[in-house]
């Protein structure tokens, strides 16, 4: 991931305003240390930090069109470039960058190209003809965006918060699956899929529709010039990600490159359900395998640091974050500059634990679309940001948009949760990928429950971070909480400590309101804690607040996981052969 700044229209084009520009780009620099760049046409200015995962020699950005009168800073990747490059055979490119389409795509159609583009990316487009200019970002929002508005009556944009919250009246998420236009004076919604009114589909399940789509994504996102590598937790998603990617990693242009095994990563407490499933999965796929520990107190001492990068104070985002933020470090160190990673799959099918209450099949389809609308907020924001931290790309396969079209469009009757027959959370993701033939997993982690990453790491990580906001947060303090903070007010003491942290970081009123906030349970959204009057009671993030459903639940209720019968295999592919090496770190 990169990061890019741009300050359009600022009525203001003297050297010192140039260098606050690049004094604002330069706390992006982490995400793109690899170079910089910054292009100025009068009072407008487009800055770029760039971490080089294609063309590492020629793709420096700014970019431009043939004439160089349009102007694209990027942050992102464009899985279809050279199919566009085809259509685009009038145009001349001056790099080999994914990204160098954009500007053409531009001048040969207009703003409306932005659904052409088959990838994740957020952008900005200065027509240096007309002076207009155009800001964009991807589908669901897998890369970070912020728009803000000077009293200048300026617009900025930056990949971070922190590029523009000090110099804004105004500042907001750039919303997903949108583009502003200086032309139209506002928001236009590119990204508009057939689910997105949330009414009822009817396709029936056929799982190697499933399995074909799902493959595809993954081997759309092996494009690379730099060494790249898996996060394998060991639960069901990163571990078929890491399995399809070990099926085609032999003939990508890495492996030719950096040599013929595919490099895994798992990060948790020792001890933790992770670093054992993941471990084990590692060595089924024979894939070079590295597990990093970390304990309660290093996960601890990072949390502000995990906090200036993340912008948030959303509980289970924090937790999370932490130890991906630790293992994105480590991962950067060995000269990997790009992972695979498994977000997105929960919200597609269902598969958080309180899915298990749901009352029918129109209330478990709704609270998957309100949950992948909701996505930028949370996993998104997490997986970018916490990796970024350390100039590392995440690349989430689950998220591809023709992916999301072909689950989402399946009779949610299919995803129900109905143990009894056979049919645990995301099922019809395992089931896809049973195959009795040419297994992709061993069974037992196909069928294993769902952990959240939080929890995977190990149990005591969130009850350490419990602990340790109860000797920094006394009751007086937690009494006038409402009054303190009256947006979001945190009702524990955990949510108080990390408040504190973030407001100390980010004071400015419009840094709160990034932040969602409502009751949740096991990471449910508001509507659904209504599935289950008992969840009002134990309002926590954690999956094991799905009392009753989570076999490590808080009361140690546990349900029976029985496993269907597999499918036969569709594909002659070859496994990885080999055994997994495991470095402890």
């Amino acid at each position: 991931m990169c990061g890019i700044l741009a300050v359009l229209g600022c009525s203001d084009d003297s050297q010192a305003k140039r260098v606050r520009v690049l004094e604002l780009s330069r706390r992006l620099r982490h995400r793109g240390p690899d170079w910089s760049g910054l292009y100025q046409n009068g009072d407008n200015y487009l800055a770029h930090q760039r971490l080089a995962v294609i063309d590492p020699a020629s793709g420096d950005q700014p970019l431009y069109n043939e004439d160089k009168t349009i102007v694209v800073t990027v942050n992102g990747e464009i899985y279809n470039h050279e199919e566009l490059r085809r259509r685009l055979k009038n145009h001349k490119f001056r790099t080999g960058s994914d990204c160098d389409v954009i500007a053409h795509l531009y001048e040969e159609y207009g703003v409306d190209f932005v659904d052409m583009l088959d990838g994740i990316f957020s952008f900005v487009l200065l027509d240096t003809r007309d002076n207009s200019f155009m800001v964009a970002r991807d589908a669901v929002g897998v890369t970070s965006l912020y728009i803000g508005w000077g009293l200048d009556g300026s617009v900025w944009i930056s990949s971070e918060m922190k590029g523009l919250n000090d110099d804004c009246e105004h500042f907001e998420a750039f919303p997903p699956g949108h583009f502003y236009s200086s032309k139209l004076g506002g928001f236009k919604q590119w990204y508009n899929p057939p689910w997105f009114n949330e009414s009822v589909p009817s396709t029936p399940y056929e799982p190697l529709a499933i399995r074909r789509a799902f493959e595809n994504a993954v081997i759309k996102r092996l494009m690379t010039d730099v060494p790249f590598g898996v996060l394998l937790s060991g639960g069901l998603d990163s571990s078929l990600v890491a399995s399809i990617t070990a099926r085609h990693f032999a003939g990508t242009k890495a492996a030719k490159q950096w040599g013929p095994q595919l490099h895994s990563f798992c990060v948790g407490l020792e001890g933790s359900p992770d670093l054992k499933a993941g471990k084990e999965v590692a060595e089924y796929l024979g894939t070079v395998h590295h597990e990093f520990h970390f304990t309660v107190q290093d996960g601890i001492d990072a949390i502000e640091d995990v906090i200036y990068h993340v912008e948030t104070y959303d509980v289970t985002t924090i937790r999370a974050s932490t130890p991906m933020f630790l293992m994105s470090r480590k991962i950067k160190s060995l000269g990997v500059k790009m992972v695979l990673s498994g977000e997105g799959s929960d919200e597609i099918f269902g598969g958080y634990l309180y899915f298990h209450k749901a009352p029918n099949k129109k209330e478990f389809h709704q609270e998957t679309c309100r949950k992948i609308k909701a996505l930028h907020k949370y996993d998104c924001l997490r997986a970018n940001k916490s990796t970024s931290a350390f100039g590392l790309e995440a690349r989430v396969p689950f998220l591809d948009k023709e992916f999301i079209n072909t689950a989402m469009s399946l009779d949610p009757e299919c995803k129900m949760i109905k143990p009894e027959e056979g049919r645990i959370e995301k099922w019809v993701l395992r089931r896809a990928f049973d195959d009795e033939e040419r297994p992709y997993l061993p069974k037992h982690i196909l069928y294993r429950q769902k952990e959240q990453f939080s929890d995977g790491v190990g149990y005591s990580w969130i009850d350490g971070l419990k602990a340790h906001a109860a000797r920094n947060v006394n009751d007086k303090m937690m009494s006038n909480a409402a009054h303190i903070f009256p947006y979001n007010t945190p009702n524990t003491k955990e949510a108080y400590y990390y408040r504190m942290i973030f407001e100390r970081f980010f004071p400015q009123n419009s840094a709160r309101l990034t932040v969602p906030g409502g009751a949740t349970v096991a990471c449910s959204t508001a509507k659904a804690v209504e599935w289950d009057a008992s969840w009002s009671n134990n309002m926590d993030p954690s999956g094991r607040a799905a009392i009753g459903v989570h076999l490590s639940a808080y009361d140690g209720s546990n349900v029976a996981l029985p496993m269907p019968p597999p499918l036969k295999a569709i594909d002659n592919m070859p496994m990885m052969m080999g055994q997994g090496v495991v470095i402890q770190t």
